[in-house]
């Protein structure tokens, strides 16, 4: 996975980003009628319930915009919400809340869909041991939002791009001429560029699960759209020689069933490309 520096790194450049998309050479709505020295406070109102998610994203943003706004939280990330709740204040110029709304709403409302939506598939899982991890589905600009709110409601994350892990599917297997000559290719590049990337290789079947577990130095195997009988079996045939990884449509109804086949992981797409957003507003105070 990448660093947290890394990390810190992708969301400034989404906030600079969308700041410039959103604000351009100024927000002439307020710069017309709002005069510059102007304070105000609002609050930011769950209209939905769920979990809470994008809070210190939504400080980071209010710094960006102005570093003398301040922020009184009164509920966390990560916390169950309801309709009518307040999760925190702003205050400060009241042309610089403005300026700053629709990238806190925008992010935020995704974040916590997100965010609940993990947070099912968590409890989903309880007793199990086997934990839910986000993919690369995710909205192209924002993916570092996305990955950061399942992270919040208790997921685990995936490989965070192509540059942070291995990950041989079935297109870079066919490619190559086959499972074993994808990962002595693997390998072999690993070794001439000197990287130390994790290798995930993608099973089709059984006899797939076989001639991986015959190579060395694989990380974790992908159970790709294995049924439950199939599931348990490759989990024995792999045993502890790897971690293993079942995907490939896996949804609420039958997340759990996978997981008591014996998995380590189970990774889903729906976390981050089929969520509805939570109703948040930021309303000012009088």
């Amino acid at each position: 996975m990448i660093s947290k520096a890394q990390f810190d790194k992708e969301i400034q450049l989404i906030i600079t980003n969308a700041i410039r998309e959103d604000v351009g050479d100024g927000d002439h709505s307020s710069l017309s009628c709002i005069p510059a020295s102007t304070q105000g406070k609002a609050k930011l109102l769950v209209k939905d319930q769920g979990i809470i998610a994008g809070v210190e994203f939504a400080k980071q943003v209010f710094n960006y915009v102005d570093k003398d706004m301040t922020v009184e939280t009164l509920i966390e990330d990560g916390s169950p919400v309801k309709y009518g709740d307040i999760v925190f204040y702003v205050s400060g110029a009241s042309q610089s809340i403005l300026k700053a709304e629709r990238l806190v709403l925008n992010a935020m409302q995704r974040m916590s869909a997100i965010a609940t939506k993990t947070r099912q598939f968590v409890d989903l899982l309880e007793g199990t041991g086997t934990k839910v991890l986000d993919t690369r589905k995710t909205t192209p600009g924002i993916r570092a939002l996305e990955k950061w709110a399942v992270k919040i409601g208790g997921g685990e994350n995936h490989r965070f791009a192509l540059y942070d892990m291995i990950m041989l599917k079935d297109n870079h297997i066919d490619f190559a001429g086959g499972i074993t000559k994808a990962i002595d290719k693997t390998k072999q590049y690993l070794k001439d560029t000197n990287r130390d990337l994790k290798i995930i290789v993608e099973a089709r079947n059984l006899e797939e699960i076989k001639e991986i577990l015959q190579s060395e130095g694989v990380y974790r195997i992908l159970i790709d759209n294995f049924n439950y009988e199939d599931t348990k079996t490759a989990v024995k045939l792999i045993g502890d020689k790897c971690l293993t990884e079942s995907s490939g449509g896996i949804n609420e109804k039958t997340i759990r069933d996978y997981a008591l086949c014996g998995v380590d992981y189970i990774s889903s797409g729906a976390l981050t490309h089929s969520v509805y957003n939570m109703d948040l507003s930021l309303k000012a105070v009088d």
